[in-house]
C-alpha cells in the first residue's frame, strides 16, 4: 500500500458528520440509517494522497477498506503474460477493497492516483466490525461485491474465449494453407499439361493415326478418364509396379522418361500390359508421344481430383468453423454432440499433427440432441483437448469417446500422458491453477470448464494414473 497522511482521527466529531454526508453520496449507501453510517464514520480515518500515488499494486495483498471522497483513479489489469487486460478510471464516490478483504485474495488491481486524494480508511479490523454491527451496510457491500466479481468472472471468461480465440484461428490459417498451397500447385500442373497436351495434339494431327492407333489410344485414355482416385496400394506392391512399368519403358526405349512416366500410370490402374496394345501399333521412334499423351491425360485427372479434395477440405473446414462460431448463438437450440465435438476436432487438427499424435475416436450411437443455450460446450471441448495434447508425448495417443449412460450423454477425453498427482488434482479446478510453464497456460480452461458445465447442471470428473488420464463430462438429458 502507498504511504498517505493521515489529516483526521475518527474521534473528530466533524470529520465524523462530514463523512455522514459524504458517504450518502454513493447510491449503494443512500438507504442506509444514519445511525449505521455514523458507526462506519467512527471506526474510520481519513487520508490525503497525492497525485501519482499508486495505492495498489496488483501483487499486494489489501489490507484496507477505501472509500473514495474526493478524487480520481486508474484501475487497470495484467495477465499472467503481463498483457493489460482493462484499464478504466474510477472518480469519487466510490469504495474498493471489500472483495480481497472478504477473499482474502491478492488484489490483482493496480490503483493509481489520477489527481489529490481526500480517502476514508477502514482497517481489516474495523471492517468487520462494520460488517458485523450495521445490518444495511452490510447488504449494500456483499451485492456490491457480488456484482463485482460477476464482472471479474465475465472478465476471466472472456479473457479465455480471446486466447481460445487466437489459437483458433492460428489452426484454421494452418488448416486452410495446406488446401490452398495443394490446388494452386495442381492449378499449375494443369496449365503445364494442358499446354503439352495441345503441342502433342498439334503433332498428331500432322501425322495423323490409323484406325488401330486411334482405337488403341482411345480405350487407354478412356480408361484413365473413368478412374475418379488414385488406385489404393500398398508401399510394397506399389513400388514394385512402377519398377515393372519402368522396365517396359526402358525395353521400348523410353528410358529417359520411364520414371517420371511409371508412377502417374500406375497411379491410375495402368499396367504394362495395357500398354502392349500401343507397342503393336506405333513405331518405335512414335512411341514417346502416345505414352506422352497418356501420362498427360492421367496427370491431369489427378491434378483435378486433387484439387476437388482441396476445396472439399476447404467447405469442410467452413462447415466446422460455422458449428464451432454459431454453436449456441441464437439462444436454446437443439445440439448435437459428435457433431460439436466433431467441429472441434477439425479445427484443432493441426496441433494433433504437430506432435506426431495419433487420434482415436468413437462417436456413440443413439445419442439424442441436447435442447438448451449450449453457447459453452466448444470450449469445453477445446480446452479439454487443448490440456489432453500439450500432456501427450510426441507421438503419444488422444482419445475422445462419446455415449449415452443412462440419462446423460458422456465425452470422454484421454491421453497417455504422465498422469496428474493426488496433489495437483486437489488443485486442478482452483481458477488460475496451472502446471503449465509461465506464458503457456492461464490457469483458466478447467475452472472455467467446470462453470460452464454447471450452467448446463453438468459435471466434470477426473481420473488420472501415471500413463493414462481421463477427463468425463457428463451432461444430463432433463433438460430436452
Amino acid at each position: 500500500m502507498a504511504t498517505v497522511t493521515t489529516n483526521c482521527m475518527a474521534t473528530n466529531a466533524d470529520w465524523q458528520r462530514t463523512l455522514v454526508a459524504d458517504l450518502l453520496r454513493l447510491n449503494v449507501f443512500k438507504g442506509a440509517p444514519e445511525e449505521e453510517l455514523a458507526c462506519f464514520a467512527a471506526e474510520a480515518t481519513e487520508e490525503h494522497v497525492a497525485e501519482g500515488t499508486q495505492l495498489l499494486d496488483e501483487h499486494d495483498q489489501m489490507d484496507a477498506f477505501l472509500v473514495l471522497l474526493e478524487g480520481r483513479v486508474s484501475v487497470s489489469r495484467t495477465d499472467r503474460k503481463g498483457q493489460e487486460l482493462f484499464r478504466k478510471k474510477a472518480d469519487a464516490p466510490s469504495f474498493m477493497g471489500e472483495l480481497h478483504l472478504i477473499s482474502t485474495a491478492p488484489s490483482e488491481m493496480t490503483v493509481v492516483a489520477l489527481a489529490p486524494l481526500r480517502i476514508a480508511r477502514l482497517t481489516a479490523q474495523s471492517f468487520w466490525n462494520v460488517m458485523a454491527r450495521c445490518p444495511s451496510i452490510r447488504r449494500a457491500v456483499l451485492e456490491e461485491m457480488a456484482f463485482r466479481r460477476n464482472g471479474l468472472k465475465g472478465l476471466e471468461v472472456q479473457q479465455e474465449k480471446m486466447a481460445m480465440l487466437g489459437t483458433m484461428t492460428a489452426g484454421l490459417m494452418h488448416e486452410l494453407n495446406n488446401p490452398g498451397s495443394a490446388a494452386r500447385r495442381a492449378a499449375s500442373q494443369l496449365r503445364a499439361n494442358f499446354q503439352h497436351m495441345h503441342l502433342l495434339a498439334r503433332t498428331f494431327s500432322e501425322k495423323g493415326h490409323t484406325p488401330d492407333q486411334r482405337a488403341c489410344l482411345t480405350r487407354l485414355q478412356e480408361r484413365v478418364l473413368a478412374i475418379s482416385a488414385d488406385v489404393c496400394m500398398g508401399s510394397l506392391e506399389q513400388s514394385d509396379a512402377e519398377e515393372e512399368m519402368a522396365e517396359w519403358m526402358s525395353a521400348h526405349g523410353l528410358g529417359d522418361n520411364a520414371w517420371t512416366y511409371a508412377p502417374v500410370l500406375v497411379a491410375s490402374g495402368i499396367h504394362p500390359g495395357d500398354l502392349d496394345c500401343l507397342a503393336a501399333v506405333f513405331p518405335s521412334d512414335d512411341l514417346a508421344d502416345p505414352i506422352d499423351w497418356l501420362e498427360s491425360t492421367a496427370s491431369s485427372m489427378q491434378m483435378v481430383g486433387l484439387v476437388e479434395e482441396s476445396v472439399t477440405r476447404v467447405t469442410e473446414l467452413a462447415q466446422a468453423v460455422k458449428t464451432y462460431a454459431h454453436e449456441g448463438q441464437n439462444g436454446s437450440q437443439d445440439v448435437d454432440v459428435n457433431e460439436s465435438v466433431h467441429a472441434t476436432l477439425v479445427m484443432m487438427k493441426h496441433k494433433l499433427r504437430e506432435k506426431n499424435l495419433t487420434l482415436n475416436k468413437h462417436f456413440g450411437g443413439g445419442i439424442p440432441k441436447l435442447h438448451c443455450v449450449c453457447s459453452g460446450l466448444n470450449q469445453v471441448w477445446t480446452n479439454l483437448l487443448d490440456n489432453a495434447i500439450d500432456a501427450a508425448p510426441i507421438g503419444g495417443v488422444i482419445g475422445i469417446r462419446t455415449s449415452l449412460a443412462g440419462d446423460e450423454v458422456q465425452v470422454v477425453v484421454h491421453d497417455n500422458g504422465p498422469g496428474i498427482s493426488p496433489e495437483v488434482q486437489e488443485r486442478i479446478f482452483e481458477m488460475f491453477f496451472t502446471t503449465k510453464p509461465a506464458g503457456v497456460g492461464t490457469g483458466l480452461g478447467l475452472g472455467i470448464v467446470q462453470r460452464l458445465l454447471q450452467t448446463y447442471e453438468g459435471r466434470l470428473t477426473l481420473q488420472s494414473n501415471p500413463g493414462s488420464t481421463e477427463f468425463t463430462v457428463h451432461l444430463p438429458l432433463h433438460n430436452n
